[in-house]
């Protein structure tokens, strides 16, 4: 097993971000990732359990042994039991490490109540046999701020062996200024030309992921609350302190903006509450100074308030306030859970990922992590280059996905809706739309679809005005795009029901050859592994054929992206234990899957406990090639499939990606209406690579 101790050159270097992204950056290789925080070293305020393992925890769903209490290892340190202390920790070590293919070992950070963390990081680091990692951070681009960086990185590696030793093996810089900040250090530092010593990452400075939510603000400051509105959700992005008139203050109220101003002064409140109720998300309002706002003013401002405006107070003054917002802390908080994830994805991507995945060789089992398949899902979909229309054109959480599919290259993204609308949607979410992104006036293209739409459904009796009628809905016209190779796929559901989605494409697509019927697959993001439900979205009551079909379906979905098919077809008992005419049902099912690709590895009836743990699988079905170890699971019914993948999803705090639909001509993907940001981003990923598949 290969293990990474990472150690601090300083303060403040964001040793905790590292970790995150180090575990991250490794699972997408599909190895078995465990993390140990030896010694915790709370922040001040803090009262819960230690911060980097609890985020670890909640992040990335591992389960790290509970850290030494810094009180207690200090108590050691000073009666000289330092030989028990290491001791002590090398059991947990082993704990943490019992199972795993990699460990991520965090050390102490030095700080004005341990001066002694960098000796216990080299004696710590020695007692695990641990390679090293040192993370740093500059305090500026300057070339003094650089050299002071170059010693820094130069003094750690002296207290661990110094370049000479082969355990040390580089350093990643983090929060950093300057594209060619790290060129110019490695031409300054002796130690990074050295082929034993590398630079393993360079994270640059992101002002979002520094963004904390409004209600950290209030929390932080003890501010009382007047209206909580979206607190819980937005972000403060910049902070203004207004004592300006209006007209000097319009200009700055844009997303994320932070407005503190004195509670007297009615006319900035008023400016803040138009500015909200014409859709610009703020981040809050803040009273100072232990002014009430006047009940007059706010009464007007109560269209502002139930929009979701937070709005904060405090007592001190407008420079104390100033000056206590800006040394708040900036450590992520253990339940912001969005912005563990944002750092974890941008601090495994600016990591040497090739240079770590041949450190750490090949994975004991070769596995389909979820932070692997997210990897592979954007990496492929970026390889496809394909061209998604999104029906839905104007809806802000679509236009959001679409400029990110864009940017990234995850694909070429359409949205259909009038122009201007898409960009006061922009403006108001403070999107910015990339070049490139297409924006097509439905009105201005609708005519063309007519004629090649009656020529597609002239079997149904369709003629010219109905078909005009027809292709005022988006989804139609998008489909329609789709179905004459203008576009490589559809993605619609934002705002329209399952049916809206599926109905024209059924209509206008048809299925695919050798398919009868059009089902759904949800990859579900367990913490260990993805596992692959079907079909839990479309199909309400499938007959043993074409439950077999479903199965043969999502099998070939699971193989397509990347997850080897053990197909268990689920039922209320297992084997031959149980009769009626549901188990029956399955039994077919599983016989005419089988009888049409031999080669596929199915069983069925299988109890979901059966099929899932490997102890209950031997146990109840031994001879099975599939009990307890299925990656594909097939429902008897949509009852079954949704209450099934809905229970998992919310009780297994678990991920599921989806519903994606197959057996379809050409790629159409259906959202659920309450969509975040993200999962729109992966169905069109999703959907992207759908269409590469149909190509090969």
């Amino acid at each position: 097993m290969q293990t990474f101790f990472i150690a601090p050159t300083g303060f403040g270097v964001g040793l905790t971000s590292i970790s995150l992204g180090l575990v991250r950056a490794l699972e997408r290789d599909g190895l078995k990732v465990g993390f140990f925080k030896p010694i915790a070293q709370p922040h001040p305020g803090d009262a819960g359990p230690e911060r980097s393992t609890e985020l670890i925890a909640r992040t990335l769903g591992l389960k790290p042994p509970k850290p030494l209490d810094l009180a207690r290892v200090e108590h050691m340190l000073g009666d000289g039991h330092l030989d028990d202390l290491l001791e002590e920790i090398v059991s947990l070590y082993q704990q943490a490490s019992e199972g795993m293919d990699v460990l991520i070992v965090e050390g102490m950070v030095p700080t004005r109540h341990a001066s002694y963390a960098a000796r216990i990081n080299v004696h710590l680091a020695r007692s695990l046999d641990a390679e090293i990692i040192l993370v740093s951070a500059p305090e500026g681009d300057s070339a003094q701020a650089m050299t002071e960086l170059s010693d820094r990185i130069e003094i750690q590696a002296q207290l661990f062996g110094g370049p000479q030793e082969p355990k040390v093996l580089g350093t990643i810089l983090n929060k950093v200024r300057g594209e060619d900040f790290a060129a110019r250090l490695q031409e300054l530092s002796p130690l990074l030309k050295t082929e034993q010593f590398r630079l393993l990452g360079c994270i640059p400075w992101q002002d979002e992921l520094n963004a904390a939510r409004t209600r950290d603000i209030a929390e932080l400051l003890g501010a009382r609350v007047l209206n909580a509105g979206d607190y819980e959700q937005r972000r403060v992005a910049k902070i203004v302190l207004c004592a300006r008139a209006v007209p000097n203050t319009v200009q700055l109220l844009t997303p994320g903006v932070l407005v503190v101003t004195p509670g007297d002064r009615d006319d900035i409140i008023l400016a803040t509450s138009l500015a909200a109720m014409n859709g610009v998300p703020l981040a809050g309002l803040l009273l100072c100074s232990d002014f009430a706002p006047d009940p007059r003013i706010m009464e007007l401002c109560r269209g502002a308030l139930a929009s979701g405006l937070p709005v904060l107070s405090v007592s001190t003054g407008s420079y104390d306030t100033a000056t206590n917002l800006n040394r708040l802390n900036k450590e992520i908080p253990i339940d912001d859970r969005e912005r563990a994830e944002k750092v974890t994805e941008f601090v495994a991507s600016h990591i040497d990922h090739d240079w770590l995945k041949q450190r750490c060789g090949s994975p004991r089992e070769a596995r389909m992590s979820p932070p692997a398949f997210r990897y592979q899902l954007m990496r492929r979909a970026q390889a496809a280059n394909k061209r998604i229309v999104l029906p839905e054109g104007s809806e802000p959480r679509t236009v959001q996905a679409a400029a990110i599919c864009q940017a990234r290259g995850i694909a070429r993204c359409v949205l259909l809706a009038k122009p201007e609308a898409v960009q006061a949607v922009a403006k108001a979410q403070g999107i910015e739309l990339p070049p490139g992104l297409e924006i097509l006036d439905p009105d201005l293209i609708r005519e063309r679809y007519v004629g090649p739409m009656v020529e597609l459904r002239k079997g149904k009796g369709l003629n010219a005005p109905m078909a005009t009628a027809q292709l005022e809905d988006t989804v139609v016209m998008g489909t329609m795009m789709l179905a004459l190779d203008e576009v490589d796929g559809l993605v619609s559901g934002a705002i329209h029901t399952t049916a809206n989605t599926i109905r024209p494409a059924l209509q206008l697509i048809k299925t695919a050859p050798g398919y009868n019927l059009v089902s759904s697959v949800f990859f579900m993001l367990l913490p260990d592994q993805v596992l692959v439900y079907g079909d839990c979205a479309v199909n309400p009551d499938p007959n043993a054929a074409e439950l077999a079909e479903i199965a043969l379906q999502s099998a070939a979905s699971a193989e397509a992206f990347g997850i080897a098919a053990r197909v268990a077809m689920i039922s209320y008992s297992t084997g031959d234990s149980g009769s009626g005419s549901e188990v029956e049902k399955v039994r077919e099912a599983t016989r005419l899957a089988r009888e049409q690709n031999p080669q596929l590895l199915i069983d069925g009836p299988l109890q979901y406990d059966a099929a899932a743990i490997a102890s209950v699988g031997l146990q109840k079905a031994p001879n099975s090639p599939v009990a307890g170890r299925a990656t594909v699971f097939i429902f008897p019914d949509l009852n079954t499939g949704n209450t099934t993948y809905k229970a998992v999803q919310r009780s297994a705090d678990c991920v599921s990606v989806g519903p994606m639909l197959q057996g379809l001509r050409k790629p159409v993907n259906d959202l659920s209406r309450g969509a975040l940001v993200d999962d729109i981003v992966y169905t069109i990923a999703l959907t992207a690579i759908q269409a590469a598949a149909r190509e090969s």
